[in-house]
């Protein structure tokens, strides 16, 4: 917004500035009405500067207003470059209505930044990475977590009985949000860790050892920056096709790597291919596994696969994708993030963490 400054001096503000820099002492001599006209511009002259300065930051705080409905500032369409960054308040609102918490100190004992700040990032971010839309900030995790049941029709015999880990494609949440899945770890792009890191968005990866094991610091990376890393077999077998002792191998041997590669052996597995059998889900119960997630939609550089035949994403869906760049898709991981944000952003959905759901 540009202001327009008075340079006439022959006005109660030109007699204002003769004072300021005489002093009311030195003029005194002018008489009383000269003085009183002087103390008059004055207060003018600062009940001005109080306007003008209100719309000056009424302008700044104008050029992006936020969506209406009590949503996350950060939904809608990126800003151009002129415009100014919203200014949400700290505890902004998310897709489902509630508030996130309040910004606290970080362990460090640093002050993170603002909301306003952060938004100001998000936006960033999303224009660098040329998204149609800033993705939404997902809800605080819920307090009590979802009972995971196996979906219907994806038992096995006994598997309530033998307290079998559930397998399920969508998890049970009325919070407008879905959870972004990538398998095996064959193709390591730098500037996929990059756009994650840049754009802050969660999602889960479950490896596979044979195409890991020629860089696991590539996915120490990925772990630092926030990833959940999980178990996806040390060679990506059809699993039914072996036996249970061939089963258990694939799965616990893959445990083993991952406590001595990244810390911890974790509590999701995913069987490749979607494909498991009675034997499988024994196997992964005694290697310490606790969930078995499948997918509901699965995402590509260049089209959306669907399990429903409606062809609807909904609220808790587990989305799948692969780690692969140009020698097997038509573009690369990026182009596989702008896909998948732009679609899920544009019918409201938030990327949310799919561990703080189990």
């Amino acid at each position: 917004m540009r202001l327009v400054g008075q340079n006439d001096k022959k006005g109660p503000l030109g007699i204002a500035r003769i004072a300021g820099n005489t002093g009311i002492a030195g003029i005194a001599s002018w008489g009383r009405p000269a003085v009183r006209a002087i103390r008059r511009a004055r207060l003018r002259g600062a009940v001005a500067g109080l306007a003008v300065a209100a719309v000056a930051s009424g302008c700044a705080q104008g050029a992006l207003p936020g969506p209406a409905g009590g949503t996350s500032p950060a939904a809608g369409p990126v800003p151009s470059r002129s415009a100014a960054p919203a200014s949400p308040p700290d505890g902004a609102r998310t897709p489902d209505g509630t508030r996130s918490p309040d910004s606290g100190r970080s362990p460090d004992g640093r002050k993170p930044p603002s909301a306003q700040q952060a938004h100001a990032a998000r936006v960033a971010a999303a224009r660098r990475w040329r998204l149609a839309r800033v993705p939404l900030v997902p809800p605080p995790p819920p307090a009590v977590k979802p009972r995971i049941t196996t979906r219907g029709g994806f038992e096995v015999d006994g598997h309530e009985e033998l307290g079998l880990p559930p397998v399920f494609t969508t998890v049970p949440t009325r919070q407008k949000v879905v959870f972004l899945t990538i398998d095996d770890g064959a193709e390591k792009d730098p500037a996929f860790l990059r756009m994650m890191s840049d754009l802050k968005v969660p999602y889960t990866a479950f490896l596979s050892d044979y195409v890991i094991k020629d860089d696991y610091g590539y996915f120490r990376q990925l772990q630092r920056a926030g990833a959940g890393l999980n178990n996806h077999t040390l060679h990506h077998r059809y699993l039914p096709g072996l036996s249970y002792r061939g089963q258990q191998y694939e799965i616990c041997g893959m445990q083993d790597v991952m406590e001595e590669r990244f810390g911890e052996r974790p509590a999701l597995f995913r069987p490749p291919f979607g494909n498991y059998d009675r034997n499988t889900l024994r196997a992964a119960r005694s290697c310490g596994v606790r969930y078995v997630p499948l997918w509901n939609e699965e995402v590509f550089v260049d089209r959306w696969d669907y399990r429903e035949e409606d062809r609807r994403i909904r609220p808790g869906d587990i989305v799948l994708s692969h780690f692969r760049g140009r020698d097997e898709w038509k573009g690369t991981m990026p182009d596989m993030i702008r896909r998948f944000l732009d679609k899920v952003t544009a019918e409201g959905f938030a990327v949310a963490r799919l561990e703080d759901y189990l």
